[in-house]
Protein backbone atom coordinates (compact mmCIF):
# COMPACT_ATOMS: atom_id res chain seq x y z
CA UNK A 1 0.00 0.00 0.00
CA UNK A 2 1.51 3.25 -1.36
CA UNK A 3 0.89 6.14 1.30
CA UNK A 4 0.19 9.46 -0.75
CA UNK A 5 2.30 13.04 -0.32
CA UNK A 6 0.59 15.75 -1.65
CA UNK A 7 0.74 19.93 -1.39
CA UNK A 8 -0.91 20.51 1.35
CA UNK A 9 -3.36 23.78 2.06
CA UNK A 10 -0.79 27.23 2.55
CA UNK A 11 -3.45 30.15 3.03
CA UNK A 12 -6.54 31.66 1.13
CA UNK A 13 -5.20 33.30 -2.16
CA UNK A 14 -2.81 30.62 -2.94
CA UNK A 15 -3.52 28.43 -5.48
CA UNK A 16 0.19 26.89 -6.42
CA UNK A 17 3.63 26.19 -4.90
CA UNK A 18 6.35 24.77 -6.30
CA UNK A 19 9.32 21.63 -5.73
CA UNK A 20 12.05 23.45 -3.98
CA UNK A 21 14.19 21.04 -3.41
CA UNK A 22 14.13 17.10 -2.54
CA UNK A 23 15.94 16.28 0.12
CA UNK A 24 15.97 12.40 -0.46
CA UNK A 25 16.47 10.30 -3.71
CA UNK A 26 13.60 8.60 -5.53
CA UNK A 27 13.70 5.18 -4.14
CA UNK A 28 15.20 6.06 -0.98
CA UNK A 29 13.67 4.36 1.91
CA UNK A 30 12.41 7.38 4.45
CA UNK A 31 11.59 6.64 7.78
CA UNK A 32 8.57 8.57 10.06
CA UNK A 33 9.64 12.35 10.28
CA UNK A 34 12.58 12.02 8.28
CA UNK A 35 12.69 15.62 5.96
CA UNK A 36 11.12 14.85 2.57
CA UNK A 37 10.61 17.88 0.33
CA UNK A 38 10.79 22.06 0.51
CA UNK A 39 8.04 23.37 -0.90
CA UNK A 40 7.72 27.36 -2.05
CA UNK A 41 4.63 29.66 -2.52
CA UNK A 42 4.72 33.10 -3.18
CA UNK A 43 4.20 33.69 0.30
CA UNK A 44 6.18 31.24 2.47
CA UNK A 45 8.75 28.33 2.51
CA UNK A 46 7.24 25.23 4.20
CA UNK A 47 9.26 21.81 4.94
CA UNK A 48 7.26 18.43 4.81
CA UNK A 49 8.03 15.35 6.37
CA UNK A 50 7.32 11.56 6.14
CA UNK A 51 4.48 10.47 7.72
CA UNK A 52 5.20 6.80 7.40
CA UNK A 53 8.52 5.10 6.47
CA UNK A 54 8.42 3.57 3.33
CA UNK A 55 10.43 3.35 0.14
CA UNK A 56 10.09 6.81 -1.37
CA UNK A 57 8.07 7.29 -5.15
CA UNK A 58 8.44 10.93 -6.52
CA UNK A 59 6.32 11.80 -9.01
CA UNK A 60 6.84 16.07 -9.34
CA UNK A 61 10.77 16.92 -9.92
CA UNK A 62 12.25 19.57 -8.30
CA UNK A 63 11.50 23.17 -10.09
CA UNK A 64 7.94 22.25 -10.81
CA UNK A 65 5.07 24.13 -9.92
CA UNK A 66 1.92 22.59 -9.56
CA UNK A 67 -1.89 23.20 -7.72
CA UNK A 68 -2.68 22.57 -3.94
CA UNK A 69 -3.46 19.49 -3.39
CA UNK A 70 -1.41 17.66 -6.24
CA UNK A 71 0.29 13.97 -5.44
CA UNK A 72 4.25 14.87 -6.04
CA UNK A 73 4.72 11.53 -4.58
CA UNK A 74 4.20 8.05 -2.76
CA UNK A 75 5.90 5.94 -0.02
CA UNK A 76 5.14 2.65 -0.64
CA UNK A 77 5.28 1.46 3.44
CA UNK A 78 5.30 -2.54 2.29
CA UNK A 79 8.50 -2.78 0.45
CA UNK A 80 10.94 -1.10 3.25
CA UNK A 81 11.29 -4.67 4.67
CA UNK A 82 11.72 -7.05 1.53
CA UNK A 83 13.70 -3.87 -0.24
CA UNK A 84 16.23 -2.64 2.06
CA UNK A 85 19.57 -3.99 1.58
CA UNK A 86 22.12 -3.21 4.08
CA UNK A 87 24.04 -0.69 1.78
CA UNK A 88 21.34 1.30 0.80
CA UNK A 89 20.25 1.49 4.60
CA UNK A 90 23.28 3.15 5.32
CA UNK A 91 23.15 5.49 2.46
CA UNK A 92 20.19 7.44 3.48
CA UNK A 93 20.94 7.85 7.03
CA UNK A 94 23.76 10.55 5.82
CA UNK A 95 20.37 12.99 5.59
CA UNK A 96 19.80 15.75 4.87
CA UNK A 97 21.57 15.32 1.53
CA UNK A 98 21.02 12.78 -0.93
CA UNK A 99 23.99 10.32 -1.30
CA UNK A 100 24.77 7.32 -3.82
CA UNK A 101 26.96 4.41 -2.78
CA UNK A 102 30.06 4.10 -4.54
CA UNK A 103 31.65 0.78 -6.08
CA UNK A 104 31.68 -1.98 -3.32
CA UNK A 105 35.14 -2.31 -1.79
CA UNK A 106 36.72 -6.10 -0.80
CA UNK A 107 34.76 -8.01 1.52
CA UNK A 108 38.10 -7.19 4.12
CA UNK A 109 37.39 -3.55 4.40
CA UNK A 110 33.54 -3.24 4.20
CA UNK A 111 33.35 -1.28 6.96
CA UNK A 112 35.93 1.34 4.97
CA UNK A 113 33.00 1.80 1.73
CA UNK A 114 33.35 4.89 0.27
CA UNK A 115 30.11 6.98 -0.35
CA UNK A 116 29.27 9.91 -1.97
CA UNK A 117 27.38 12.88 -0.82
CA UNK A 118 26.25 15.53 -3.06
CA UNK A 119 26.46 19.19 -1.74
CA UNK A 120 23.45 21.20 -3.47
CA UNK A 121 22.27 24.88 -3.35
CA UNK A 122 19.64 25.17 -0.35
CA UNK A 123 16.79 26.72 -0.47
CA UNK A 124 16.73 30.55 0.50
CA UNK A 125 13.09 31.97 0.99
CA UNK A 126 10.21 32.73 -1.37
CA UNK A 127 10.89 34.28 -5.05
CA UNK A 128 14.97 33.10 -4.72
CA UNK A 129 15.68 31.13 -7.60
CA UNK A 130 19.28 31.03 -7.85
CA UNK A 131 22.49 31.81 -6.27
CA UNK A 132 25.99 32.56 -7.24
CA UNK A 133 29.11 30.96 -5.77
CA UNK A 134 30.39 33.78 -3.77
CA UNK A 135 33.78 31.41 -2.78
CA UNK A 136 34.75 28.16 -2.06
CA UNK A 137 36.25 28.26 1.58
CA UNK A 138 38.28 24.23 0.42
CA UNK A 139 39.98 23.33 -1.83
CA UNK A 140 39.28 20.47 -4.51
CA UNK A 141 40.23 17.51 -3.68
CA UNK A 142 40.92 18.55 0.21
CA UNK A 143 40.01 16.97 2.99
CA UNK A 144 37.10 18.72 5.07
CA UNK A 145 35.67 18.18 8.25
CA UNK A 146 31.98 17.98 9.72
CA UNK A 147 31.17 21.40 10.44
CA UNK A 148 33.64 23.53 8.43
CA UNK A 149 32.67 26.04 5.81
CA UNK A 150 32.64 24.94 2.66
CA UNK A 151 31.38 27.49 0.19
CA UNK A 152 30.29 31.30 0.45
CA UNK A 153 26.65 31.58 -1.57
CA UNK A 154 25.55 34.83 -3.00
CA UNK A 155 21.82 35.26 -3.69
CA UNK A 156 19.76 38.71 -4.62
CA UNK A 157 19.03 39.36 -1.12
CA UNK A 158 21.13 37.68 1.44
CA UNK A 159 24.87 35.92 1.67
CA UNK A 160 24.83 32.38 3.39
CA UNK A 161 27.70 29.97 4.16
CA UNK A 162 27.18 26.40 3.44
CA UNK A 163 28.82 24.01 5.92
CA UNK A 164 29.96 20.31 5.94
CA UNK A 165 27.62 17.73 6.68
CA UNK A 166 29.80 15.03 7.04
CA UNK A 167 33.76 14.92 6.90
CA UNK A 168 35.21 13.75 3.66
CA UNK A 169 37.19 14.71 0.26
CA UNK A 170 36.02 17.45 -1.27
CA UNK A 171 35.24 17.71 -5.15
CA UNK A 172 33.95 21.11 -6.72
CA UNK A 173 31.75 20.45 -9.95
CA UNK A 174 30.75 24.37 -10.00
CA UNK A 175 33.20 27.43 -9.62
CA UNK A 176 33.22 30.32 -8.11
CA UNK A 177 31.53 33.37 -9.79
CA UNK A 178 28.77 30.92 -11.48
CA UNK A 179 25.04 31.85 -11.10
CA UNK A 180 23.45 28.12 -10.30
CA UNK A 181 20.07 27.24 -9.46
CA UNK A 182 18.00 26.46 -6.26
CA UNK A 183 18.65 22.47 -5.55
CA UNK A 184 21.51 22.61 -7.96
CA UNK A 185 24.74 20.38 -7.11
CA UNK A 186 27.56 22.50 -6.72
CA UNK A 187 30.06 19.74 -5.34
CA UNK A 188 30.49 16.67 -3.28
CA UNK A 189 31.88 15.22 -0.79
CA UNK A 190 33.56 11.60 -0.73
CA UNK A 191 32.72 9.73 2.12
CA UNK A 192 34.00 6.41 3.73
CA UNK A 193 37.12 4.29 2.54
CA UNK A 194 38.83 7.54 0.72
CA UNK A 195 39.83 8.92 3.95
CA UNK A 196 40.14 6.36 6.67
CA UNK A 197 41.76 3.49 4.57
CA UNK A 198 44.43 5.68 3.47
CA UNK A 199 47.18 6.35 6.81
CA UNK A 200 49.80 7.44 4.46
CA UNK A 201 48.68 10.53 3.00
CA UNK A 202 47.31 11.91 6.14
CA UNK A 203 50.16 14.95 6.10
CA UNK A 204 49.00 15.84 2.97
CA UNK A 205 45.29 17.23 3.55
CA UNK A 206 46.17 18.73 6.86
CA UNK A 207 48.99 21.03 4.83
CA UNK A 208 45.60 22.14 2.58
CA UNK A 209 43.60 22.75 5.76
CA UNK A 210 46.02 25.05 7.14
CA UNK A 211 44.19 28.76 7.25
CA UNK A 212 45.35 30.99 4.40
CA UNK A 213 47.79 33.79 4.64
CA UNK A 214 46.75 37.42 4.53
CA UNK A 215 48.11 38.14 1.52
CA UNK A 216 45.77 34.98 0.00
CA UNK A 217 42.51 36.24 2.02
CA UNK A 218 43.38 39.69 0.55
CA UNK A 219 42.92 38.50 -3.16
CA UNK A 220 39.48 39.23 -4.61
CA UNK A 221 38.09 35.85 -6.70
CA UNK A 222 37.47 37.77 -10.03
CA UNK A 223 33.89 37.96 -11.20
CA UNK A 224 32.96 36.17 -14.66
CA UNK A 225 31.92 38.05 -17.61
CA UNK A 226 29.76 35.61 -18.96
CA UNK A 227 28.12 32.59 -16.35
CA UNK A 228 25.38 30.36 -17.37
CA UNK A 229 22.98 28.75 -15.00
CA UNK A 230 22.74 24.91 -14.14
CA UNK A 231 19.36 23.16 -14.10
CA UNK A 232 18.93 20.59 -10.37
CA UNK A 233 20.74 17.88 -11.86
CA UNK A 234 20.60 14.72 -9.47
CA UNK A 235 22.76 12.58 -12.29
CA UNK A 236 26.03 14.76 -11.96
CA UNK A 237 28.75 12.47 -11.14
CA UNK A 238 32.26 13.47 -9.90
CA UNK A 239 33.92 13.17 -13.17
CA UNK A 240 31.18 15.22 -14.65
CA UNK A 241 33.55 18.35 -16.02
CA UNK A 242 33.51 21.43 -14.83
CA UNK A 243 32.64 24.72 -16.08
CA UNK A 244 35.73 26.43 -17.10
CA UNK A 245 35.82 29.94 -14.87
CA UNK A 246 35.91 33.30 -16.51
CA UNK A 247 37.58 36.21 -15.30
CA UNK A 248 37.04 39.76 -15.94
CA UNK A 249 37.54 41.24 -19.26
CA UNK A 250 39.55 44.56 -19.07
CA UNK A 251 41.64 46.07 -22.41
CA UNK A 252 43.75 48.71 -19.99
CA UNK A 253 41.02 51.35 -20.70
CA UNK A 254 37.75 49.76 -19.39
CA UNK A 255 37.50 46.27 -17.07
CA UNK A 256 33.75 44.72 -17.76
CA UNK A 257 32.35 42.07 -14.94
CA UNK A 258 29.42 40.94 -14.34
CA UNK A 259 27.12 42.78 -11.33
CA UNK A 260 26.64 40.76 -8.06
CA UNK A 261 23.39 39.38 -8.03
CA UNK A 262 22.58 41.55 -4.71
CA UNK A 263 23.30 44.72 -7.23
CA UNK A 264 21.19 43.50 -9.83
CA UNK A 265 18.21 43.43 -7.81
CA UNK A 266 18.82 46.85 -5.90
CA UNK A 267 19.38 48.56 -9.44
CA UNK A 268 16.33 46.58 -10.99
CA UNK A 269 13.85 47.69 -7.95
CA UNK A 270 15.40 50.90 -7.81
CA UNK A 271 14.31 51.85 -11.24
CA UNK A 272 10.71 49.50 -10.77
CA UNK A 273 9.77 52.36 -7.49
CA UNK A 274 10.57 55.44 -9.93
CA UNK A 275 7.99 53.71 -12.55
CA UNK A 276 5.42 53.26 -10.65
CA UNK A 277 5.21 55.50 -7.35
CA UNK A 278 4.80 58.93 -7.20
CA UNK A 279 7.54 60.16 -5.51
CA UNK A 280 7.89 63.41 -3.66
CA UNK A 281 10.66 64.78 -1.28
CA UNK A 282 9.86 67.64 1.16
CA UNK A 283 12.65 69.10 3.51
CA UNK A 284 13.49 70.46 6.99
CA UNK A 285 16.36 70.95 9.37
CA UNK A 286 16.72 70.11 12.84
CA UNK A 287 18.61 71.56 15.86
CA UNK A 288 21.10 68.59 17.03
CA UNK A 289 21.84 70.75 20.23
CA UNK A 290 19.66 69.20 22.55
CA UNK A 291 20.42 65.75 21.65
CA UNK A 292 24.07 66.17 21.78
CA UNK A 293 24.33 67.45 24.80
CA UNK A 294 21.97 64.71 26.60
CA UNK A 295 23.86 62.04 24.74
CA UNK A 296 27.29 63.55 26.49
CA UNK A 297 25.34 63.90 29.67
CA UNK A 298 24.49 60.46 29.79
CA UNK A 299 27.02 58.14 27.47
CA UNK A 300 29.08 56.74 30.16
CA UNK A 301 26.80 55.69 32.64
CA UNK A 302 24.20 53.99 29.54
CA UNK A 303 27.35 52.36 27.93
CA UNK A 304 27.92 50.55 31.60
CA UNK A 305 24.59 49.54 31.70
CA UNK A 306 23.31 48.57 28.74
CA UNK A 307 26.67 47.54 26.79
CA UNK A 308 26.02 49.91 24.03
CA UNK A 309 26.83 53.58 23.08
CA UNK A 310 23.32 56.23 23.01
CA UNK A 311 23.81 56.86 19.27
CA UNK A 312 21.36 58.86 16.90
CA UNK A 313 19.70 56.45 15.48
CA UNK A 314 17.24 55.15 18.65
CA UNK A 315 15.96 58.89 19.00
CA UNK A 316 15.30 59.18 15.22
CA UNK A 317 13.05 55.70 15.40
CA UNK A 318 11.01 57.02 18.60
CA UNK A 319 10.47 60.42 16.59
CA UNK A 320 9.15 58.72 13.50
CA UNK A 321 6.85 56.31 15.24
CA UNK A 322 5.38 59.26 16.83
CA UNK A 323 5.12 60.94 13.44
CA UNK A 324 3.74 57.68 11.80
CA UNK A 325 1.52 57.98 14.77
CA UNK A 326 0.10 61.46 13.62
CA UNK A 327 0.09 61.11 9.84
CA UNK A 328 -0.96 57.63 9.63
CA UNK A 329 -1.14 56.97 5.78
CA UNK A 330 2.91 56.66 5.76
CA UNK A 331 2.90 53.89 7.82
CA UNK A 332 0.44 52.10 4.91
CA UNK A 333 1.38 50.47 1.04
CA UNK A 334 -0.62 50.39 -2.24
CA UNK A 335 -1.78 46.18 -2.74
CA UNK A 336 -3.78 46.40 -5.78
CA UNK A 337 -6.46 48.66 -6.21
CA UNK A 338 -6.41 48.25 -1.86
CA UNK A 339 -4.88 50.27 0.60
CA UNK A 340 -3.11 48.63 3.39
CA UNK A 341 -3.05 50.02 6.66
CA UNK A 342 -0.34 48.90 9.36
CA UNK A 343 -1.11 48.83 13.06
CA UNK A 344 2.59 48.02 14.21
CA UNK A 345 5.62 50.25 13.54
CA UNK A 346 8.66 47.66 12.30
CA UNK A 347 10.71 50.75 11.15
CA UNK A 348 13.94 49.83 8.41
CA UNK A 349 17.35 50.83 8.97
CA UNK A 350 19.12 51.08 5.67
CA UNK A 351 22.43 49.84 6.13
CA UNK A 352 25.92 49.80 3.58
CA UNK A 353 27.91 46.74 2.89
CA UNK A 354 30.47 45.51 0.91
CA UNK A 355 28.05 43.96 -1.45
CA UNK A 356 25.07 46.46 -1.35
CA UNK A 357 22.50 48.08 0.40
CA UNK A 358 19.93 46.12 2.90
CA UNK A 359 17.57 47.12 5.53
CA UNK A 360 17.23 45.43 8.68
CA UNK A 361 13.92 45.98 10.45
CA UNK A 362 13.78 47.53 14.37
CA UNK A 363 10.16 45.36 14.88
CA UNK A 364 7.45 46.93 17.40
CA UNK A 365 9.70 49.80 17.72
CA UNK A 366 6.55 51.93 19.82
CA UNK A 367 7.25 48.84 22.23
CA UNK A 368 10.66 48.88 22.83
CA UNK A 369 13.14 51.54 24.84
CA UNK A 370 15.76 53.20 23.44
CA UNK A 371 18.48 50.71 25.12
CA UNK A 372 16.51 47.85 23.13
CA UNK A 373 16.96 49.89 20.07
CA UNK A 374 20.22 50.70 20.42
CA UNK A 375 20.85 46.88 20.69
CA UNK A 376 18.78 45.90 17.89
CA UNK A 377 20.67 48.14 15.73
CA UNK A 378 24.42 47.24 16.86
CA UNK A 379 23.51 43.44 16.50
CA UNK A 380 22.68 44.00 12.64
CA UNK A 381 25.96 46.08 12.31
CA UNK A 382 27.56 43.19 13.72
CA UNK A 383 25.44 40.95 11.14
CA UNK A 384 25.84 43.00 8.60
CA UNK A 385 29.37 43.29 8.36
CA UNK A 386 30.06 39.67 8.99
CA UNK A 387 27.59 38.71 5.88
CA UNK A 388 25.03 37.06 8.38
CA UNK A 389 22.03 39.24 7.56
CA UNK A 390 19.49 37.24 6.59
CA UNK A 391 15.44 37.80 4.95
CA UNK A 392 14.06 37.15 8.32
CA UNK A 393 15.72 40.16 9.48
CA UNK A 394 14.33 42.13 6.31
CA UNK A 395 10.97 41.63 6.15
CA UNK A 396 8.09 43.56 6.73
CA UNK A 397 9.28 46.74 7.53
CA UNK A 398 6.33 49.95 6.84
CA UNK A 399 8.79 52.84 6.94
CA UNK A 400 12.38 53.20 6.58
CA UNK A 401 15.69 55.72 7.71
CA UNK A 402 18.54 56.07 5.70
CA UNK A 403 21.49 57.67 7.51
CA UNK A 404 23.76 59.33 4.36
CA UNK A 405 25.55 61.72 6.74
CA UNK A 406 27.93 58.31 8.15
CA UNK A 407 28.91 59.32 4.97
CA UNK A 408 29.59 63.02 4.93
CA UNK A 409 26.15 63.90 3.02
CA UNK A 410 24.50 67.27 3.21
CA UNK A 411 21.60 66.38 1.41
CA UNK A 412 19.86 64.35 -0.70
CA UNK A 413 16.53 62.36 -1.91
CA UNK A 414 16.32 59.11 -0.48
CA UNK A 415 14.48 56.77 -2.49
CA UNK A 416 11.59 54.62 -1.73
CA UNK A 417 12.36 50.90 0.01
CA UNK A 418 8.76 49.05 -1.57
CA UNK A 419 6.31 48.56 -1.13
CA UNK A 420 6.62 50.82 1.42
CA UNK A 421 5.35 54.92 1.09
CA UNK A 422 7.76 57.22 3.18
CA UNK A 423 11.66 57.07 4.00
CA UNK A 424 13.61 59.81 6.20
CA UNK A 425 16.87 60.70 5.15
CA UNK A 426 19.17 61.76 8.00
CA UNK A 427 22.26 63.97 6.90
CA UNK A 428 25.86 65.19 8.33
CA UNK A 429 25.56 67.53 11.51
CA UNK A 430 26.47 70.84 9.76
CA UNK A 431 27.64 73.89 12.31
CA UNK A 432 25.99 76.62 10.60
CA UNK A 433 25.05 79.86 11.84
CA UNK A 434 21.56 80.31 12.96
CA UNK A 435 18.96 82.93 14.75
CA UNK A 436 18.05 81.89 17.84
CA UNK A 437 15.64 84.11 20.06
CA UNK A 438 16.74 87.36 17.70
CA UNK A 439 20.61 86.73 17.90
CA UNK A 440 22.69 84.56 15.23
CA UNK A 441 24.36 81.51 17.26
CA UNK A 442 26.15 79.02 15.58
CA UNK A 443 24.66 75.42 16.08
CA UNK A 444 24.64 71.70 14.91
CA UNK A 445 22.38 71.37 11.99
CA UNK A 446 21.39 68.52 10.27
CA UNK A 447 19.18 68.35 7.08
CA UNK A 448 15.84 66.38 6.67
CA UNK A 449 14.26 64.58 3.94
CA UNK A 450 11.10 62.76 3.82
CA UNK A 451 10.39 61.18 0.41
CA UNK A 452 6.92 59.67 0.27
CA UNK A 453 4.45 58.62 -2.40
CA UNK A 454 2.22 61.16 -3.16
CA UNK A 455 -0.58 58.19 -4.45
CA UNK A 456 -0.97 57.39 -0.68
CA UNK A 457 0.40 60.86 1.22
CA UNK A 458 -0.80 64.18 0.72
CA UNK A 459 1.72 66.78 0.89
CA UNK A 460 -0.15 68.20 4.22
CA UNK A 461 0.41 65.04 6.16
CA UNK A 462 4.10 64.56 4.34
CA UNK A 463 5.14 68.15 6.07
CA UNK A 464 3.44 67.56 9.40
CA UNK A 465 5.31 64.11 9.81
CA UNK A 466 8.59 65.94 9.03
CA UNK A 467 7.64 68.50 11.25
CA UNK A 468 6.67 66.34 14.17
CA UNK A 469 10.19 64.28 13.76
CA UNK A 470 12.20 68.06 13.56
CA UNK A 471 10.35 68.71 17.12
CA UNK A 472 10.69 65.72 18.84
CA UNK A 473 14.69 65.64 17.78
CA UNK A 474 14.94 69.17 19.13
CA UNK A 475 12.93 68.15 22.77
CA UNK A 476 14.28 64.57 23.65
CA UNK A 477 13.12 65.25 27.13
CA UNK A 478 9.80 65.00 25.21
CA UNK A 479 10.35 62.54 22.89
CA UNK A 480 11.31 60.11 25.80
CA UNK A 481 8.05 60.78 27.91
CA UNK A 482 6.22 60.37 24.71
CA UNK A 483 4.97 63.95 24.89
Amino acid sequence: MAHQVKIPPAGESIATASVAQWHKADGDQVQKGDRLVTIETDKVSTEMEAEVAGTLKIIVAEGEEVDIGTLIAEIGEGEVAAAAPEKPKKVEEAAPVESKPAESAPAESAPAEDRVVKIKVPAAGESINSASIAKWHKRDGEQVTKGEILVSLDTDKVSSDLEADETGVLHIITPEGVEVDIGAVIGELTVGGATSAAPAPKEEPKKEVAAPTKAEEAVPAAAPAEVKSLKPDLSVLPSAPKKEKVTEESDGRTTRKKMSMLRRKIATQLVNVQQTAAILTTFNEADMTAIMKLRKAVQEDFVAKYGVKLGFMSFFVKAVVQGLKEVQNLNAKIDGNDLVQNHFYDVGVAVGTEKGLVVPVIRDADKKSFAEIEQDIMAYAMKARDGKIELADMRGGGFTISNGGVYGSLLSTPILNPPQSGILGMHTIQQRPMAVDGKVEIRPMMYLALSYDHRVVDGKGAVTFLIRVKDAIENPERLMLEL
